[in-house]
């Protein structure tokens, strides 16, 4: 035994994990400069990393004799391997836990043929690539090297696409999320094939029956422990230390299990993080401790250490230069080729078509893995040594190649890839409605969650909901100055968690109880940021998110006595800067509490009225109607003001809209406007109203103190009262309101429906429609 350790320290002058830990700190550092310099050029992250891998590595660094002896040792090739498993399992699982399993569904047959376009393409030029191999590198034929190389071509790295995407600030576009969708696809046929290929005995197609067993096995145990953590850790924010560090105990151990037999993890990691419950505090844990270490760790050494395998060296002969340079071009080509003719196929922009094809041509890890597990009497070492130091050279200078072209593109091409900017109005969300709910505190939460129902509920098409609560970072902050091992047990080394106190718990409480009960998922955000700079904070997650409405928070709330009191003016800030920057059309929510808007059931059927005056913030507020309108347990009411010129028309008049057929030849803005109003409506009218699903009334009145009365006359038939903010100009009906306004920023009846003054009981939603001219003015 002493003999062997001597032996291995001959053979090894350095400690192999001190080797290995200070090639990942170098692969940090040296990706950190490169990314400094290069994201001013708009690349990715990923291109750094890749590239402080080579510089690290045999093609520069290492090839100094002192730097190579320390990095590139006999023993350091499994430490690296053992590296790089563990973070392959964590990303995948960590892929898995965040995938949009509700985008997937709907989006899987169109996916699949963009996956398969690729796939196929793949297959015919690999054959060919295998050819010229044996042609030019004179190497021996074989079915199993064959297949290898085929897969090399075919495949997709999902791990890369998905970061790649994060980092461009596309991953939340249908272009990116079809991307995922497609690389993972391809990515898991490709690894059934070679498994398929490899099984090379009934004995080998047994284990892997065996193994599949095993992975369902364990999403089974994964789903009872996760249920019963969460029962046992009601009151804490997170699961324990100790409940964390088994789940990830059982997704290693399972996953080498499945390497040990010769079998690639990859899908069986993802299939665990995908079938993981989505609700309760042990996925929003695994998500907190696993996304910060993920990001900003364990994927930058996992690229970096596939440009460290690089060896510029190779490509100096002549054939391995002509090859290499060959097997990129045909991956590239297959990719662009056989994405093209599905995206043709699905009637897809070719613009599109070409980042899709250039994002799936992303490589990763795993085709090291299947060029390392081919069977020993495949090749003679020689050969198989130029084999992998060729695929070697092709993933990494084919993902650099990839990554920059389409960080190129989508830079020249940055108007049609960006959030489109469009209002509720103008855009019918016939494929998604993506919303955004604020809350300050908990006492917000329910109304919130009420308003995600009334919209997921209702509409056929779906919707994608943001929870974000905002958390005020204080002046003075005292940062704990204590050691890991001092924490208590579900604790966090940095205290930005602590901000927010109990109403943390509480939200988390109402947004697992609503996921469970009703199988709608929110997806939960948190800003920690002083009041001055939390709007940018959330103009920026609008964007990142691709938003089309945000509802915020209105800064007063009910007493016990009915009366407005005013929260924090920090609140009423953030309000008043959100509505004049956001990307979006914004609501500001009035909540009156147990008398006002309820999450709609079977138990708490809500009345809903949308008053309409005119304007544009009107109409957005009527298409928001449209969408809660088929909602079983909402009874919708349009409650239509027009004005009166004569006194003789007061009180409500059930009926048909007034409709002015006559063509004028010399519009006015005003007129073009209110014929826009006339329009929709009687748009509304033929769809809803007509048909029965929702109630209509006109209200005539002549100015703005008749308008008072009539708010005053409705006060309490509904829960919840929906008004644009303003954009009707200069309009008789609210002449004079205007003079005991309070707060602008809700518009001149919002403002009076929000007031004491009113002793309402009904919530209200004032909604602001999002107009180019505004945003850019500001």
């Amino acid at each position: 035994m002493e003999a062997a350790g001597r032996a291995l320290c001959a053979r090894d002058p350095f400690n192999p994990l001190i080797a290995t830990s200070t090639q990942a700190a170098g692969i940090l550092v040296i990706s950190h400069c490169f990314h400094l310099f290069l994201k001013q050029f708009g690349q990715p992250g990923p291109v750094a990393q890749i590239l402080a891998g080579i510089v690290l590595g045999p093609s520069l660094l290492s090839r100094i004799t002192k730097v190579n002896q320390f990095f590139i040792q006999s023993s350091t090739e499994d430490y690296y391997k053992v590296l790089q498993f563990i973070f392959r399992t964590i990303f995948m699982f960590l892929l898995g836990l965040e995938m949009d399993i509700p985008y997937m569904r709907r989006n899987l047959r169109k996916a699949s043929i963009i996956a398969s376009g690729g796939l196929i393409i793949g297959v015919l030029f690999g054959i060919v690539a295998f050819i010229s191999l044996i042609i030019l590198l004179r190497i021996k034929a074989s079915f199993d090297y064959a297949s290898s190389i085929i897969i090399v071509l075919a495949n997709s790295a999902s791990p890369v696409v998905f970061r790649l995407a994060a980092e461009l600030k596309f991953l939340t576009s249908d272009t990116g999320r079809l991307a995922v969708c497609a690389s993972l696809i391809s990515e898991m046929s490709c690894v059934l094939l070679g498994s398929i290929v490899h099984s090379a005995s009934w004995e080998y197609f047994g284990k892997g029956i065996l193994l599949l067993l095993l992975t369902i096995a364990l999403v089974v145990i994964n789903k009872y422990l996760a249920f019963w953590c969460n029962q046992r850790t009601r009151n804490q924010k997170y699961v324990t230390h100790a409940e964390f560090l088994v789940f990830l105990s059982l997704l290693v151990t399972a996953a080498l299990v499945i390497e040990k037999y010769g079998y690639l993890s990859t899908a069986s990691s993802f299939l665990f993080g995908l079938m993981f419950p989505r609700e309760g505090k042990t996925t929003r844990s695994l998500l907190h401790k696993l996304s910060y270490a993920t990001y900003n760790f364990i994927l930058p050494v996992y690229f970096g250490c596939i440009g460290f395998q690089f060896d510029v060296s190779y490509i100096g002969g002549f054939n391995s230069f002509i090859m290499v340079i060959m097997m990129i071009f045909m991956s590239i080509a297959s990719k662009i080729i056989g994405t093209l003719f599905a995206c043709h196929y699905l009637k897809i922009p070719t613009d599109e078509g070409i980042v899709l094809g250039f994002l799936l041509d992303l490589k990763g890890n795993a085709e090291f893995h299947i060029m390392r597990n081919l069977p020993k009497d495949t090749l003679n070492p020689m050969d198989q040594e130029n084999v992998q130091n060729l695929v070697v050279s092709v993933v990494v200078m084919n993902t650099v190649i990839a990554g920059v072209v389409v960080a190129h593109i989508l830079r020249k091409k940055e108007e049609y890839f960006s959030h489109s900017h469009t209002s509720l109005e103008l855009g019918e969300h016939e494929s998604e409605l993506r919303m955004l709910a604020c809350v300050y505190g908990s006492r917000h939460i329910s109304s919130k969650i009420g308003l995600i129902s009334a919209f997921s509920e209702s509409l056929k098409t779906p919707v994608t909901a943001y929870l974000m609560h905002l958390v005020e970072l204080p002046k003075k902050r005292t940062k704990k100055n204590l050691m890991y091992h001092q924490l208590q047990d579900g604790d966090q080394y940095s205290d930005e968690e602590d901000y927010g106190g109990n109403d943390v718990v509480e939200i988390n409480d109402a947004v697992d109880a609503y996921t469970i009960e009703t199988k709608v998922l929110i997806r939960q955000r948190k800003v920690v940021s002083y009041f001055e700079r939390m709007y940018e904070d959330v103009c920026d997650s609008i964007e990142d998110l691709r938003v089309s409405i945000i509802f915020l928070t209105f800064h007063k709330h009910q007493r016990l006595d009915g009366k407005m009191e005013s929260g924090k003016v920090g609140m009423r800030i953030t309000n008043q800067k959100i509505l004049r920057h956001a990307p979006c059309s914004v609501g500001i929510f009035v909540d009156r509490g147990q008398t006002g808007f309820q999450q709609p059931s079977s138990q708490s059927v809500q009345n809903i009225a949308a008053l309409f005056f005119g304007g544009s913030d009107d109409r957005e507020a009527l298409a928001c109607c449209k969408m809660i309108s088929n909602h079983p347990y909402i009874h919708l009411t349009l409650i239509h003001f027009q004005h009166s010129p004569s006194s003789e028309q007061t009180g409500y008049n059930n009926g048909t809209p007034h409709r002015d057929d006559e063509l004028l030849m010399d519009m006015s803005s005003h007129d073009i406007e209110a014929e826009i109003d006339r329009a929709v409506v009687q748009d509304f009218y033929n769809r809803y109203v007509t048909p029965g699903q929702v109630g209509y009334v006109e209200k005539y009145v002549e100015n703005g103190t008749q308008t008072a009365e009539a708010l005053r006359d409705i006060h309490d038939t509904f829960s919840l009262l929906i008004v644009g903010k303003g954009g009707r100009g200069h309009s008789p009906m609210t002449t004079g309101m205007s003079d005991w306004e309070e707060c602008p920023e809700l518009g001149t009846v919002g403002d009076l429906l929000a007031s004491s003054e009113l002793n309402t009981n009904s919530s209200v939603l004032v909604i602001q429609q999002y107009r180019h001219s505004r945003n850019d003015l500001n």
